[in-house]
């Protein structure tokens, strides 16, 4: 095999294979956004009305509201050239050897399946605009765990009266106008609600595929931990690349109960065509906690900063990310807490890394409420430049209305030391060897927070990036 000697980008090969679309195998809408689009696309789905009335609302609120200024540009993404509902012709299915061979064969590529029979208690495929796979082992059924694909949920007796209750109540359309966008064409997703105190030895997980060229990917994922209760979710996105726009503007709205525990695991590794605009939030109440792990390595441009609002006593929230851009990437990412109520604490702890003129922003906010007293919130942010045409900023923000609360910022932005790699090559290690050394180090407490094999992936990946000279 010819040993790489250049690596200028991630090496995505792994991720860009792709099927070529048909019409007699897929179905895609007309491109653009109108209100004739959208009720066509509610029509498809069958949605109830109150949820066609939402989605045409949400168009309104769509067209007053402004494109962002205050981030990286998107002015080459056009939602005229953007089909905002295409779906594979088939049934969503719970039986892996009833889904069509070209997209069983991606998921395959992906370990998907290998993933579901090795440790995961519940799997829930989308390819495109649609699950097309979705499987619960039966002891997680037997405990009263619930994971549904989100229509499925939203037309159930049973669920649908839980999903309109909770359904775009922490992100509203209001709230930005790709939010906005996200409740007019949302589709797919999944929907989890755990029964007070059942503990989940097992993760569930949901893995996003974006196979079609000059679309858009709007799932909506709702879980809800009810009290004293435990959970793992973890979520995994890849698109191939392609030589126009591709569009992810999902949302992720998480409840966590009194008591209740929630880590919420995400690998993005969007391809490079690909303009990120997710919005994901969760609610904390008292004594209860949620953890984020989230690892950003792909998409051209990426606006995604998971807010946390702390709203019952004693409630905590860790953040721990990670992003890698690489040339044409602007990566703007972060978190944000939200204290509301007396002794809540938070921790952000990211990590960046940029080369090849990649450009890599922190962006944060902290909010400690007046009511929030004896609050504590700490923020670690650490940027590491591996050329001189890379950039890294961060642009924290802090808003403390009480005098009994303690917060701390660090921010370290830097390159690699000269003296680390002469130390290293001076015990019989490559300069690669030793800078791909120094880079994995660097992010290791991130990649040790993530599920295994989320781990060895992020980690091969930064070693092929680290590979040859730079």
């Amino acid at each position: 095999m010819e040993e790489k000697t250049q690596i200028n980008d991630i090496n995505r090969d792994f991720y860009d294979f792709r099927y070529e679309e048909s019409e007699k195998d897929f179905y895609r809408i007309e491109s653009g956004l109108t209100a004739e689009i959208v009720t066509k696309l509610s029509e498809e789905k069958g949605d109830p009305e109150w949820m066609r009335e939402f989605r045409l609302k949400s168009l309104e609120i769509y067209n007053q509201l402004k494109v962002p200024d205050w981030g990286p540009s998107i002015e080459g993404l056009n939602i005229d050239d953007i089909a905002t509902y295409v779906r594979p012709k088939t049934q969503m299915s719970g039986s892996w050897e009833d889904v069509p061979q070209d997209i069983k064969d991606t998921f395959e590529k992906l370990g998907i399946p290998e993933a579901e029979r090795k440790s995961l208690a519940g799997v829930g495929a989308q390819y495109d605009s649609e699950l097309v796979y979705h499987n619960v082992q039966d002891e997680v059924a037997k405990q009263g765990v619930v994971y549904l694909g989100f229509e499925d949920a939203l037309k159930s007796p049973e669920w649908g009266p839980m999903v309109k209750e909770y359904f775009m109540t922490l992100i509203t359309p209001k709230d930005h106008k790709f939010a906005a966008l996200h409740g007019a064409v949302w589709s797919g997703g999944s929907f989890v609600y755990v029964p007070k105190g059942v503990h989940l030895s097992f993760p569930l997980q949901s893995y996003f595929r974006l196979n079609a060229k000059g679309a858009g990917q709007f799932e909506h994922t709702l879980i809800i931990v009810d009290e004293g209760a435990d959970l793992h979710f973890i979520e995994g996105c890849s698109a191939p690349k392609y030589n126009e726009a591709n569009l992810h503007a999902g949302a992720v709205e998480l409840f966590v109960k009194k008591g209740a525990h929630l880590r919420y695991s995400t690998i993005e590794n969007w391809s490079k065509n690909m303009y990120n605009l997710n919005t994901k939030r969760a609610k904390v109440e008292e004594d209860a906690s949620i953890e984020w792990v989230s690892g950003s390595f792909g998409s051209h441009v990426s606006y995604l900063y998971p807010e946390s609002d702390l709203v019952g006593r004693n409630a905590k929230a860790d953040f721990t990310g990670i992003t890698f851009a690489g040339n044409g990437q602007n990566l703007d990412t972060g978190a944000k807490m939200v204290h509301l109520a007396p002794k809540t604490s938070s921790l952000i702890t990211t990590k960046s890394i940029s080369k090849g003129g990649g450009m890599s922003t922190y962006r944060s906010a902290i909010y400690i409420s007046k009511d929030a007293e004896e609050s504590k919130a700490s923020v670690s942010c650490q940027s590491l430049m591996l050329d001189s045409d890379s950039r890294s900023d961060t642009v924290p923000a802090m808003e403390i209305f009480n005098d009994s609360s303690d917060v701390g910022h660090e921010a370290k932005i830097g390159r690699i030391s000269s003296d680390a790699i002469f130390y290293l090559m001076s015990r019989g290690i490559s300069e690669e060897e030793a800078r791909s050394m120094i880079v994995s180090g660097f992010a290791n407490p991130v990649s040790k927070e993530l599920p295994l094999e989320y781990a060895v992936e992020m980690n091969n990946l930064i070693k092929l990036e680290m590979k040859g000279g730079l």
